[in-house]
């Protein structure tokens, strides 16, 4: 299992002060000493944390694949054309988001989608698309032109800790909180049966598949369950534990669950 470290929360931390500390150069080079097999960031439109001079320092000092997270907006596109990543990975993008809140809409953005692969593509660049699992959005994935796509595990996470409410909880409604326990525990079972269903069926149509989004150190065994499942793509949970463990033994820690 390929682990992606992404590192934009130490960008996140940075541009609280508007300074170079901590050094996103630093994060990197930890993160590759320690397990990662691949470091994954997000260059948004609003800037909130990863920057253009970022993206690229970040191209020339990587000893691992970098995945370039992006929009469908056609400047963003651009810039990602011209610092040609080893991937790029397309994401729905809202201003007011504090993040990622699905999957890519497949259906309702199909030209635009398209568009953006076509142009990736004649960079030289492999799109993965970030999806909601489901097989509708696997065969639209492939019928756009993508070679991976990555799972949304966000509704997976979020039920996994509402289950396990000592662990904390993350994006979840009064609503949700509110059901009794078995109904949480179906939900629960019914969002890693789509993920396997979609893992496999994307298998099938010869797309690579990658999950990401939520995950962290006491979920994470549930995709290493799915053979399908080949990257993995977790950010948050490992710099949140860097903050009392330290960088090097929190990816180090994850490198060794997703073996």
């Amino acid at each position: 299992m390929r682990l992606g470290v992404n590192i934009d929360h130490v960008a996140v931390l940075r541009e609280a002060r508007r300074v170079n500390d901590p050094d996103i150069l630093n994060a990197l080079y930890v993160a590759c000493a320690n397990g990662a097999d691949q470091i994954t960031i997000h260059l948004r439109e609003d800037r909130r944390h990863i920057q253009d001079s970022d993206v690229k320092n970040i191209m020339m000092h990587s000893s691992v694949h970098v995945n370039l997270e992006c929009s469908i907006d056609r400047k963003i596109l651009d810039i990602v054309a011209g610092v040609k990543p080893h991937r790029a990975t397309l994401v729905p993008e809202k201003r007011e988001e504090v993040t990622t809140e699905g999957g890519l809409d497949v259906f309702g953005s199909e030209d635009a989608i398209g568009y953006a692969i076509e142009l990736l593509h004649d960079s030289l660049i492999p799109v993965s698309l970030f999806v909601d699992p489901s097989i509708e959005a696997m065969e639209k994935s492939k019928d756009l032109g993508a070679e991976m796509v990555e799972l949304h595990t966000g509704t997976f996470a979020n039920l996994f800790a509402m289950l396990n409410s000592n662990l904390g909880h993350s994006n979840h409604s009064v609503k949700e909180l509110e059901l009794p326990r078995y109904e949480l525990s179906e939900r629960l079972e019914q969002s890693l049966q789509d993920i396997k269903d979609s893992a496999i069926h994307a298998h099938k149509l010869g797309l690579e598949v990658a999950a990401g989004h939520g995950l962290n150190y006491h979920n994470v065994h549930e995709m290493m369950r799915i053979e399908e499942i080949i990257e993995l793509n977790i950010g948050q949970s490992i710099i949140a534990r860097s903050v009392f463990s330290g960088l090097a033994d929190a990816v180090a820690e994850m490198k060794r669950l997703t073996r």
